[in-house]
């Protein structure tokens, strides 16, 4: 089966079909380029969908993402996330893989068939310029031998005629054996031109045609081989992505299951606790005893006095139905928001401390990791003075001393809160127990005046006598702390390097170049005890003092 011997005489036709072949090409690079701008929106889309829904950062919607139903949504949008770049991978193998390389091969394809249809177009002038040249040969033998009849005729009619002189008949007979001779000539010619056109016109059929149209035969048949791998391809590159996509399904599969109802409702428990105990029963008030007064004073001031009693019992009982007013609810919600949370309910307050005293633990982590590269900073300095100047690092230490002791400052005082808070709750399971090295036996002022009422359900702080009773309770305590303890003895010198205001109690205010007695070294918390004299003592910052332990003292060193 072969084109060249079938189809030998279906030229045009099959320049038609081999031209209708490249069109169906084309147009099925076009089918796969717009599958691939499919894919890419499908993808942008999705990528769209997942970043539209994702909680936005330090947000109140990125706290409620804590519940596990709110994180198998969240894992969901990552798995959509990671499902978009699948039709990604999707759209970039179909284009990398179909649609390059079949638009190079369409043009390919497209020189190979222009040169065949030139060679066939070629043997085609070909043979119809033999087969002009033979039907030239062909009319002058047949002009030639007519042109001979006429001049035989014409000499026998001259042989004929006894007028006509002995010159002109041999006239006639001369030019009419030249005719002959002519027609003879002719005839050879055109019997050449014949068997040279019969040769070519084999040669034409039955090789050169064959052998173009065979070639446009395989060409043909290579491009319907090329469609068909393509199109397998176009399937494999689907079939590729599969597990994938099947491994982000199962993580949304897998999401859902980690849904813990249990889990989230004891979230909400905590997010909403107030940590107030339930009101108590209400007290009947018996409005009716005013009527059963005597005549005895004795009676009446006791009624009086009942009366006091039981509107006293009653002015409590209301108090008791706070949590379910919704005034004092609008004042949790909407309420200033004081620096010590004194607005919230004990269980969010404490939540709230604890937070803020992780916050600061953290900022206090990081001055340190600062201050400990200026530190290396300097050293370098100090071992390569070509590198940098050392003595131009001494202020930043200093700044970045002061920050940390700003910082842990503000932690004690928070932790005093904590501290506060946690010994008004009930007593859980699972509380947590704070200790904070320098403020196990002292408060600082700041941390009486924000904590010197008892907390009341909306809130506020009432009852101030039962507060200046407490505070004074909590003095007394302190103070015996500190008469109970022996003078410590002394482990050592210091001299202060800066001069520090001691405004908090418990600590000392220092002078710059001031010499001083140490009675407790730093514990790790950046403080250390110190003594003037016998009367005066308390704790500095450990880097706004130069300490020398005496050498008998456990541990002693020499540290800045």
């Amino acid at each position: 089966m072969s084109w060249g011997t079938e189809l030998w005489d279906q030229f045009d036709n099959l320049e038609k079909h081999t031209q209708w072949g490249i069109d169906i090409l084309e147009k099925y690079i076009k089918f796969v380029k717009e599958r691939t701008e499919i894919e890419i929106s499908y993808a942008k889309q999705l990528r769209n969908l997942s970043k539209k829904y994702q909680p936005k950062r330090n947000s109140k919607e990125e706290e409620e993402y804590k519940y596990t139903s709110c994180k198998a949504f969240i894992s969901t949008l990552n798995e959509m996330n990671d499902y978009a770049g699948q039709h990604e991978v999707i759209s970039e193998n179909m284009t990398s893989q179909i649609t390059v390389e079949l638009a190079r091969y369409v043009q390919e394809l497209k020189q190979e068939r222009k040169s065949h249809f030139h060679d066939g177009r070629k043997a085609q002038q070909h043979i119809e310029t033999c087969w002009k040249q033979l039907e030239s040969s062909k009319r002058r033998f047949e002009r030639d031998c007519k042109e001979a009849d006429r001049a035989q005729q014409y000499f026998e009619k001259m042989d004929a005629d006894i007028n006509v002189t002995k010159a002109d008949v041999e006239k006639a007979r001369q030019q009419a054996q030249l005719r002959h001779q002519m027609a003879e000539d002719s005839k050879a010619d055109y019997s050449s031109a014949l068997q040279k056109f019969n040769h070519e016109q084999r040669e034409h059929y039955c090789t050169h045609i064959p052998s173009i149209f065979q070639k446009i035969q395989e060409m043909e048949e290579r491009r319907i081989v090329r469609i068909g791998e393509s199109m397998k391809t176009y399937a494999e590159v689907d079939r590729q992505v599969i597990p994938i996509i099947g491994k982000c399904l199962d993580g949304i599969a897998k999401a859902a299951e980690s849904i813990d109802q249990k889990n989230d409702s004891q979230l909400v428990i905590e997010a909403y606790k107030s940590g107030f105990e339930p009101p108590g029963d209400i007290e009947f008030e018996d409005y009716t005893q005013p009527m059963k007064r005597t005549i005895s004073e004795t009676s009446l001031s006791n009624s009086r006095g009942d009366s006091k009693t039981e509107l006293k019992f009653a002015s409590k009982s209301k108090g008791k139905l706070w949590p379910f007013i919704k005034k004092n609810k609008l004042s949790l919600k909407l309420g200033a928001g004081p620096e010590d949370f004194s607005n919230l309910p004990p269980e969010q307050r404490r939540k709230k401390l604890q937070q803020k005293v992780d916050e600061l633990n953290k900022e206090i982590q990081k001055e340190m990791d600062q201050r400990d590269a200026i530190t290396k900073m300097k050293d370098v300095y100090v071992k390569n003075p070509q590198m940098g100047d050392p003595d131009s690092l001494d202020h930043k230490l200093i700044e970045v001393g002061q920050n940390i002791e700003k910082l842990r400052l503000e932690v004690q005082k928070f932790e005093a809160w904590l501290t506060e808070v946690e010994g008004r709750l009930p007593i859980r399971g699972e509380q947590t127990r704070r200790q904070s090295g320098i403020y196990e036996a002292q408060t600082t002022p700041s941390v009486n005046n924000c904590a010197q009422d008892r907390e009341s359900p909306d809130g506020s702080y009432t009852e101030e006598q039962s507060q200046e009773n407490e505070l004074k309770m909590m003095a007394t305590d302190f103070d015996d702390e500190f008469d109970d303890e022996e003078p410590l003895p002394t482990i050592g010198t210091c001299k202060a390097l800066y001069t520090f205001e001691g405004q908090n109690e418990g600590t000392i205010s220092i002078a710059e170049g001031e010499i001083l007695y140490v009675i407790e070294e730093d514990k790790g918390d950046g403080w250390t005890r110190i003594r003037r004299n016998e009367d005066e003592e308390g704790y500095v910052p450990t880097s706004y003092v130069e300490v020398y332990l005496d050498k008998n003292a456990k541990g002693a060193m020499t540290y800045i």
